[in-house]
């Protein structure tokens, strides 16, 4: 039986490397990206999603990727995808949540109330609803694996720029979170694990660390932030 991947994130150049190991372990992976529903102008500051580093050089197999539709500020939704993820997959063993918020680069007194609105909807209620969806699903089934993956890795911004004083929130709301469910993840009949990475294009390689933790499915490695780095010095 074939493993039941899904990976649920934005468009970056870490969410693409995820999907390309995804592809190098099976036919099928089911993936949901966060809509990018942010201002016009916002959009156009951040620039393609090349700029957080590097993408894959391998292209993905032709239909490997199954895109699912997710509007992560709704709970109702976050049950949806599940559901949607199963009909699709049979199944779901192992959910990889791929948080790389977006960059919006301006002053307070210049945030659009809308963009506040979805940054805190899409990049810090959605991954609550989403996981708890999980959560739900592989305690009913007494296994699975829940990987929370987060890039540290910024997205630069030239010396005059406005300071980044949302994306940085959200990373960390996203890693709090990872934390309190790793403190807890020995009760649960189900692995969970935190990565991070600060390594600017290096996307590829923490991917392949990720997923090597994933496939080796140690228990000892359950409740661990384990962080990539070039030297291999990973830590918890």
């Amino acid at each position: 039986m074939t493993r039941g991947i899904l990976i649920a994130g934005n468009e970056s150049s870490l969410s693409a490397a995820i999907a390309t190991e995804a592809a190098k372990r099976v036919e099928h992976f089911a993936s949901a990206l966060i809509p990018n529903r942010l201002s016009e102008q916002i959009r156009k500051d951040a620039g393609p999603p090349s700029i957080y580093g590097k993408q894959p050089t391998d292209p993905l197999p032709d239909g490997a990727a199954l895109p699912l539709q997710w509007n992560p500020g709704s709970p109702i939704a976050a049950r949806t995808l599940i559901l949607a993820a199963e009909n699709r997959l049979e199944h779901i063993d192992e959910a990889i949540l791929v948080c790389t918020p977006p960059a919006i680069r301006r002053r307070a007194a210049e945030f659009s109330l809308a963009d506040i609105e979805i940054m805190v909807n899409d990049h810090i209620k959605g991954w609550f609803f989403l996981t708890r969806e999980l959560a739900q699903l592989f305690r009913a089934k007494e296994s699975g694996t829940l990987a929370l993956v987060l890039s540290d890795m910024g997205v630069g911004g030239g010396k005059d720029d406005p300071v980044d004083l949302l994306s940085p929130a959200a990373a960390a709301s996203f890693r709090a979170f990872a934390q309190s469910l790793l403190s807890v993840a020995l009760d649960e009949p189900y692995l969970t694990m935190g990565f991070s990475s600060s390594e600017i294009g290096e996307e590829s390689a923490f991917a392949a660390f990720v997923f090597k933790l994933i496939d080796e499915g140690n228990k000892r490695n359950n409740g661990k932030w384990h962080k990539f780095g070039k030297l291999n010095l990973f830590n918890r």
